[in-house]
């Protein structure tokens, strides 16, 4: 095992900056996610710290190696890409044994080793079959067992579950986990999906653009985001955002916008300070379980507004309502008993305790 590290490390593609900068430190034994939508610099990230593709300057150190100038072979890493990359003549066993025939590894090892991986991944009763002879969870599993038996520092994992169906990628994802927890090998795992970031990882990256956007556990991602952009990616449904200022009325700081009038509670003031009147446009964002729904009255009260019911969406234990209002389209997630139908009318509760407000023009959190 060994620690990884990334020192202001940046890759190039003509005049396109593909990763800029990033700095980057996972600890031994961690299991760190990259993740992003598409485009945003984190299978390119993958792949230079793999040895795939050359770095344009910065330094990569895996435990005390400077490892910029090795080839991919001399790295002891190990990577699962999304493709399963099989030889389909060769039986699971050959799969398996192929990489340490080829490091001349002694036969005994060689068996020991696979039969390791094998009992790990639960795939002892395939080792005689062939690739076209199992199903893809299993071909995954074959896949992995193959970077296993390698014993590496470092595994490498590019999007792995990306061709599985919903239910199987759910499956491997609890697989996955409890492999890492019984291995406790450094992971750096790639996935442009946030639910298999917020339930694998120790410490999630989060990358837009070639950026690391924020660094930290799930936890603290979900609950105290850097921007608006770490706010908007993590969390299913997608947090909602209201555009609007911020401003003195009546003697406290308030949250306007169209339809909207939101006094700020004095703790939440005194946090944000007088500078923050200063800034001409903020976003505030709640998410869409932080809502609260009531059967619309003669009026809105403080802090509420009215909204329709534009749809509605069933998903057996919750639902989720989707809102038309003044301010925007907003989302809300309630229960699946839930009496409310297309076409009704509400008033929607704004807590102050699950509010998040963003600088519009640098998307940081003024929180």
């Amino acid at each position: 095992m060994a620690e990884l590290r990334l020192e202001r490390v940046c890759k190039r593609f003509g005049e396109v900056e593909a990763v800029s900068d990033v700095d980057l430190e996972i600890a031994d034994g961690e299991l760190a996610v990259l993740v992003g939508p598409s485009g945003c610099g984190k299978s390119t990230t993958l792949r230079m710290i793999a040895g795939l593709e050359a770095i344009s300057s910065g330094e990569i150190r895996i435990g005390d190696r400077r490892v910029n100038d090795l080839p991919p072979r001399d790295r002891d890493i190990a990577m699962v890409f999304q493709s399963y990359a099989l030889y389909p003549h060769m039986t699971v066993r050959d799969n398996l044994e192929f990489g340490l025939r080829m490091r001349r590894m002694p036969r005994a090892e060689i068996a020991e080793r696979v039969q390791q991986a094998a009992t790990l991944l639960g795939i002892e009763e395939l080792l005689e079959r062939r690739p076209k002879q199992l199903s893809g969870g299993q071909r995954q599993r074959v896949a992995m067992g193959r970077a296993i038996v390698r014993h590496p520092a470092v595994f490498l994992f590019d999007e792995p579950l990306s061709n599985l169906d919903a239910k199987l990628r759910g499956r491997m994802r609890t697989e996955l986990s409890r492999l890492h927890d019984r291995l406790r090998t450094t992971t750096v795992y790639v996935t442009h999906d946030q639910v298999e970031a917020m339930t694998l990882a120790d410490k999630i990256v989060v990358m837009n653009r070639g950026l690391v956007q924020q660094v930290g556990d799930p936890l603290e991602l979900y609950q105290h985001p850097a921007n608006r952009f770490v706010a908007g990616f993590i969390g299913t449904p997608a947090m909602n955002f209201i555009d609007g200022r911020l401003s003195h009325r009546n003697d406290h700081l308030a949250f306007v916008s169209d339809g909207l009038e939101l006094p700020l509670p004095a703790a939440l003031a005194a946090r944000l300070g007088d500078q923050a009147l200063e800034i001409p446009e903020v976003a505030l964002g709640i998410r869409p379980t932080g809502l609260t729904l009531e059967a619309v009255g003669e009026a809105p009260g403080a802090g509420a507004l009215q909204a329709r019911v534009a749809a509605r969406e069933p998903l057996g234990a919750e639902i989720y309502l989707h809102l038309a209002s003044s301010c925007g389209d907003l989302v809300a997630r309630v229960d699946a008993h839930s009496p409310l139908r297309k076409g009704d009318r509400v008033q929607v509760g704004l807590p102050s305790s699950e509010l998040h407000l963003f600088d519009t023009l640098t998307e940081t959190s003024l929180l």
